[in-house]
């Protein structure tokens, strides 16, 4: 079992940046592939970022490159997500996820996930 805690959320203006934190507790942090989704009002959950258990390869979605960035410090058993120039259309619950297999390199599928956090709502004013 994971237990994910997510922190970080809140209510921003369009362009200002949030950097949201998942600590993790339950497994082996440094084997398994972290990732982000978000899920908008009326919308499907989505795969918005992830790391492979090595920190060594990432995936963004192509809405969120270049103002998106992922990280993870093994140290601390924890997951980061820095988002700058926040836009309105970023607005959602995000949630982050742990891989169910140990060294999988497929950080980028969503289906690589299985434990999830609470969720931090993000809300971006225009």
């Amino acid at each position: 079992q994971v237990q994910l805690v997510e922190s970080g959320g809140g209510l921003v203006q369009a362009g200002d940046s949030l950097r949201l934190s998942c600590a993790a507790s339950g497994r082996p942090f440094r084997s398994i592939a972290m990732g982000w989704f978000r899920q908008a009002p009326g919308k499907e959950r989505e795969l918005v970022s992830a790391i492979s258990w090595s920190g060594a390869n990432t995936y963004y979605i192509d809405s969120v490159k270049g103002r998106f960035t992922i990280s993870r410090d093994n140290a601390k058993n924890t997951v980061y997500l820095q988002m700058n120039s926040l836009k309105p259309e970023d607005t959602a619950v995000y949630y982050c996820a742990a891989g169910h297999s140990y060294y999988s390199e497929k950080y980028y599928s969503p289906r690589e996930y299985d434990y999830w956090g609470q969720g931090t709502k993000v809300t971006v004013s225009s």
